[in-house]
């Protein structure tokens, strides 16, 4: 397998060769090659001039033997002109190759740029260290040896150039190292990397197996592209790697526990080793999603660096090493802002907020890309600020650690990023626990959203059959059915517990993450034996754990951080004449008189009966919108209206609400005939192509001037039941203009359910919402129909309808095609497309259909179709298919509701 393409095709190649190779390598390609900025050019561009050459270094301090590092230097403009110099290294697995469009970018923005490919990588030989400070890191000080001989380079003295060190994973961190070791770097911009490699690969005692392994058969593939090839130097075949990490990696891996040499071995090779040394300005940009160099790799970065007296800015990205978003436009430009305030002396050069975080932000409703929003404060806070403090309950309980530590749990799964998120499936992503082999600890549902920003912690008591406990804890987030939880950014904190025979009390610290708790929802605590990524022990034995410290989780929030304020569209602007127009229709319609048939005491309790419903179009006979419509909706139901365009949805939700009259039938609510003005409308709440608010007052104040603008007692409201069901939390005290397109939403829904109605109309209510806000909006209207109440929702998204909504009417050409249970329409939903990259031969047919829990397997286009006996088996499959290394791209419910909307009628969506 390749490897020297990685940082490439985390760029343009990605979308072309990306698609035919499985998701584990396609994620790696973004991840252990990182470094990846986007270059920015024009046909204006100033000219780059590029030279390359093979630079001979010592192969060790003062020893004879020589190794050769491929370079490339960077210019642009005026040749006899110095600037300031930038280093920038490459990801594990890469090339200076990697790196170019960023060193050309910077070269445009006057800065000499020089790259290089680390030892054992590219055309460089040598052999891998690790960025050992006798090898890479002093390769590194080579260079800036170099760039003090180079007229292009702007010197403070002698020997000592002005420069600037950047770099992703690998390449960020030798800028930490250089920085550590060379007093001449002046700055330096290391993203997703680690601060202590021994800490990254050995979290409290507990190996990461399947990472490990990821970058140990990378650098086992062979010699360097035109390097002479050189004979194994172990048993196992040490490929590029120097023969003692080699061992240590092998010893390590045997063994499934590090000792105290492979510690020691990896800690030397870290930035942390020379953490008192390191004194420039340091801008640190990590990952989210990373459960390679997690936040707290971060975290004691920024601490070490902070306390020796220097400027530190902190950036939660999006992405990592697992997938996602790595944003790279944005850290390129804020790499470039960095360096000019401290390379280039510009004191007006914009550097960002002391902490930022990317977060979720809606959809760009011009092509439907999901969009970051940016949070930020003035200083880093750290992962234990302001700590909400939460009870969990839950009994002493104890739990099995398998033979073999298999089947094991799944938590992130190194480079299949993509199959992280099947929460469409019930199954609220990857993870998996199995059944006795873990506990769990519950809080009582959320009472107001909570926002995580750091790393939780809980003091628990733990006893082992055998000397030494492992375990895994995580926290999840469960909906408020209690089924479906969600494992923020898949991570986990292992932990090995020594002595553990006699029990122990431990403080147990979470993995740090940045993560909204609905409200209504719980927060689940799950102690694991067993992980997919980690080494557990092989011998069975069993564990039992309990809460101390009285059952309290500590959640980090920071207040301080803020969301920028969302642009507004422009119609937002012309909402309060809107708004006057709205109100005086109102008033009008409230004043009309209009004969009604009488009531039927029969149907008082029945939310909705259509009966004969048709309507034609303005000016024709025999041309109908809608025409002998029939269905009924029972209490306690959420009802999907589905239909292609032109099949009367809207207008019988119109008439539903008395906006325009039937031309035969009616409409009763609760044993009421609907005419416009009916008193009973005031049982129905209503969200039709969205609500309007003033920008410049909060989220209450809004809904409490609409409202008033009812003329009902302010005690019929029912504001909190209906913010509380909404699950805005204190969002609701912020201005609507600082909102974002979900948020917006869910007070639009909070809106149509004041006063608690007994009917909610919701026509749409997911345009424009991203996944997770989806999910969310799908809460809301479980929630509401859980209290005895109805919902009737309008959507053209068949996989949420299908996963909300128990029941169902379909519509064509005006018609009832079909109404009744979800169930009976869409079946069983036992049935799963999977992905496969390449091509499906018989023997992956047969090895699939083999496997437990699978009752077909046949092939369809691009992978197969999978039928389960147990449709809750879907995380057992997704896991066997990891262990059997299928090539799995993708796996997704099978889309039976849009084949039986299809085939109802008859396959013409219009």
């Amino acid at each position: 397998m390749d490897l020297r393409g990685f940082g490439r095709r985390a760029r343009s190649r990605a979308a072309l060769r990306g698609r035919r190779r499985y998701a584990a390598v396609g994620a790696l390609a973004v991840l252990i090659g990182g470094g990846t900025w986007a270059a920015a050019s024009s046909d204006a561009a100033p000219a780059v001039h590029r030279e390359d050459r093979l630079l001979s270094l010592p192969e060790r301090p003062g020893g004879a033997k020589e190794v050769r590092i491929d370079t490339s230097f960077f210019t642009s403009g005026p040749a006899s002109g110095r600037r300031p110099a930038v280093l920038l290294g490459h990801g594990f697995g890469g090339s200076k190759a990697d790196v170019r469009p960023e060193a050309e970018r910077l070269a445009r923005d006057g800065y000499a740029v020089l790259t290089w490919s680390a030892r054992g990588f590219g055309k460089s030989t040598g052999k891998i260290g690790l960025n050992d400070p006798d090898g890479e890191v002093a390769d590194v000080r080579r260079l800036i040896d170099w760039l003090a001989r180079r007229p292009e380079v702007r010197l403070d003295r002698p020997g000592d150039p002005r420069v600037g060190v950047a770099g992703a994973s690998y390449g960020g961190a030798a800028s930490l190292l250089a920085a550590g070791y060379d007093r001449r770097v002046d700055a330096i911009a290391p993203q997703i990397t680690y601060w202590n490699l021994a800490d990254a690969l050995f979290p409290h005692d507990v190996f990461k197996k399947l990472w490990a392994g990821i970058f140990f058969t990378t650098g086992q593939s062979g010699a360097p592209t035109g390097a002479p090839r050189t004979p194994p130097a172990s048993s196992g075949g040490c490929g590029r790697f120097e023969p003692a990490l080699c061992r240590m990696y092998e010893r390590t891996a045997v063994s499934g526990k590090p000792d105290a040499e492979a510690r020691r071995l990896l800690a030397a090779r870290s930035p942390s080793a020379v953490g008192d040394r390191i004194k420039v300005p340091t801008l640190i940009m990590q990952g989210q999603t990373d459960s390679l160099f997690t936040l707290d790799q971060a975290d004691a970065a920024q601490r070490a660096i902070r306390h020796n007296g220097a400027p530190v800015a902190v950036d939660w990205i999006a992405g990592g090493h697992d997938g996602g978003d790595r944003e790279t436009a944005r850290l390129t430009g804020r790499t470039a802002a960095w360096f000019d305030r401290y390379l280039k002396g510009d004191k007006g050069a914009d550097t960002g907020p002391g902490f930022r975080i990317s977060r979720t932000g809606g959809v760009d409703s011009t092509d439907g890309a999901v969009r970051l929003r940016g949070a930020s404060a003035d200083r880093y806070a750290g992962l234990a600020h302001d700590p909400r403090r939460i009870r969990l309950t839950g009994r002493t309980q104890t739990f099995s650690n398998p033979a073999g530590s298999g089947p094991p749990a799944i938590s992130a799964v190194p480079g299949v990023g993509a199959l992280g998120d099947l929460s469409s499936l019930g199954s609220g992503g990857l993870s998996l626990d199995f059944p006795g082999q873990y506990a769990r600890f519950e809080s009582a549902p959320l009472s107001s959203a909570v926002r995580l920003t750091g790393r939780p912690e809980v003091t628990v008591h733990v006893r082992s059959g055998s000397r030494d406990a492992v375990l895994f804890a995580k926290l999840y987030d469960v909906a408020p059915d209690g089924r479906r939880q969600v494992l923020p950014a898949q991570l986990v904190a292992p932990y090995r517990i020594a002595d553990a025979r006699a029990g122990r009390t431990v403080r147990l610290q979470l993995p740090a993450a940045d993560h909204e708790f609905a409200a209504g929802h719980r927060l689940r605590l799950v102690l694991a034996a067993t992980d997919l990524g980690y080494a557990s022990p092989a011998e069975p034995t069993a564990y039992t754990v309990s809460l101390k410290g009285g059952g309290v989780l500590d959640v980090p929030t920071v207040p301080q951080v803020r969301s920028a304020a969302a642009p507004l569209p422009a119609w937002t602007w012309a909402l309060p004449a809107a708004a006057a127009v709205l109100a005086g229709l109102l008033l009008f319609t409230a004043r009309r008189r209009t004969a009604a048939p009488p009531p039927e005491p029969a149907l008082a309790g029945v939310p909705l009966e259509i009966r004969g419903l048709s309507k034609r179009y303005a000016g024709s006979e025999d041309r109908y919108a809608v025409r002998e419509l029939s269905f009924r909706v029972e209490r306690g139901q959420v009802l999907g209206l589905l239909g292609p365009n032109g099949a009367g949805k809207t207008t019988t939700l119109r008439m539903l609400m008395g906006l325009i009259a039937p031309d035969e039938g009616e409409i009763r609510i609760f044993g009421q005939a609907v005419r416009p003005g009916a008193p009973v409308l005031s049982r129905v709440g209503a969200f039709v192509e969205g609500a309007g608010f003033l920008p410049h007052l909060s989220g209450r104040a809004n809904l409490e001037l609409y409202w008033q603008a009812t003329g009902r007692p302010a005690g019929d409201a029912h504001l909190d039941e209906a913010l509380a069901i909404a699950g805005l939390g204190e969002a609701l005290q912020r201005a609507v203009r600082t909102y974002s397109q979900g948020m917006r939403q869910r007070l639009a829904i909070a809106q149509a359910m004041l006063g608690l109605p007994d009917l909610l109309i919701l026509d749409e209510p997911t345009n424009g919402l991203d996944p997770p806000q989806i999910r969310e909006m799908r809460e809301v209207m479980v929630r509401y129909a859980a209290a005895g109440r109805t919902v009737i929702v309008s959507s053209h998204l068949l996989s949420e309808v299908e996963q909300s909504c128990t029941h169902l009417v379909v519509m064509d050409r005006g018609r009832l095609v079909q109404a009744g249970p979800v169930a009976e329409i869409t079946g069983s939903g036992d049935t799963l497309l999977v992905g496969v990259a390449g091509e499906v031969t018989d023997a992956v047919v047969e090895k699939v259909a083999a496997l437990p829990g699978v009752t077909s397997a046949v092939r369809a286009d691009g992978g197969l179709l999978v039928r389960l006996a147990d449709a809750a088996g879907t995380p057992r499959l997704v896991a066997e298919l990891v262990r059997l290394d299928i090539p799995v791209d993708r796996v997704a419910p099978y889309h039976r509701l849009e084949d039986a909307f299809l085939t109802l009628i008859g396959g013409d969506a219009r």
